[in-house]
């Protein structure tokens, strides 16, 4: 069982939310529910959790707060935010902690269950994993065994998924698995069959459609967001991706 840390200042939001996750998962369970980031904090001192779901605003310590004292101590944690509307230009900075992902305010039962299930399916990867033999980290890149370089890729693709805002060059993510970016560049188009440049720019898209259709936040902020620091440039590659205006996209799917 996943065990869950669950960290919100409203009591009746905090209870709704563990019992929406007792409802949608079984391979979750909420083992504490904290009021505010100090009491998490001094659960984490004595405890073993696997998953941390905060809110951002809170009395005592703030999520932010928060995000930032677990990750000085648990780098690879699944972090989970949980953000009202009028706060996501502000839940946007808990992006650089690498949280799994967020949820707005009211929180959408599929959306939990989709956040979870990304968590849980990444749990299972780091368990399930097998040791590299040093031989394998060693090699050159020529070299990389099919089923490493599967796994290579599944990495790349899953931290661009999680970071479409962020710095996506290949250079970047060619360190990120420590290959050569011109190998790197190949390897993906072997094991996906797409460039990877267009997959940035799907889960740029993906991240852009959400943010239009679930929030309230202006087109360049949506445009940051989504990893374009030009709104222009960011409605010219929406339009030519979604086939519409990222305006006329919000008015068909705004919920």
């Amino acid at each position: 069982m996943i065990r869950i840390l669950l960290v919100e200042d409203e009591e009746v939001i905090r209870e709704g939310i563990s019992s929406l996750i007792r409802q949608v998962s079984p391979h979750f369970t909420v083992v504490k529910e904290a009021a505010h980031g100090r009491e998490a904090l001094d659960y984490l001192s004595r405890n073993v959790v696997d998953v941390v779901i905060t809110d951002i605003r809170m009395r005592e310590m703030n999520g932010l707060q928060l995000l930032e004292k677990i990750r000085e101590k648990y780098e690879d944690m699944p972090l989970l935010i949980i953000s009202g509307y009028s706060d996501f230009s502000y839940a946007q900075k808990a992006l650089q902690f690498g949280v799994s992902d967020y949820l707005l305010k009211p929180i959408d039962r599929k959306q939990l269950v989709c956040a979870l299930d990304k968590i849980h399916a990444l749990l299972l990867k780091r368990g399930g994993k097998s040791p590299v033999p040093a031989q394998a980290e060693e090699a050159p890149p020529a070299m990389q065994p099919g089923t490493e370089g599967r796994r290579l890729i599944r990495k790349v693709k899953e931290y661009i998924e999680a970071h479409p805002e962020g710095d996506l060059r290949l250079q970047t993510l060619a360190d990120f698995v420590h290959l050569n970016p011109a190998y790197l560049s190949q390897l993906f188009k072997q094991e996906t069959g797409a460039n990877l440049s267009d997959a940035i720019t799907a889960a740029r898209m993906e991240r852009a459609k959400y943010l239009l259709a679930h929030t309230e936040l202006k087109i360049y902020d949506v445009a940051r967001l989504s990893g374009y620091q030009s709104p222009k440039h960011f409605m010219l590659v929406f339009k030519q991706w979604a086939g519409v205006t990222p305006g006329t996209y919000r008015e068909q799917h705004a919920t």
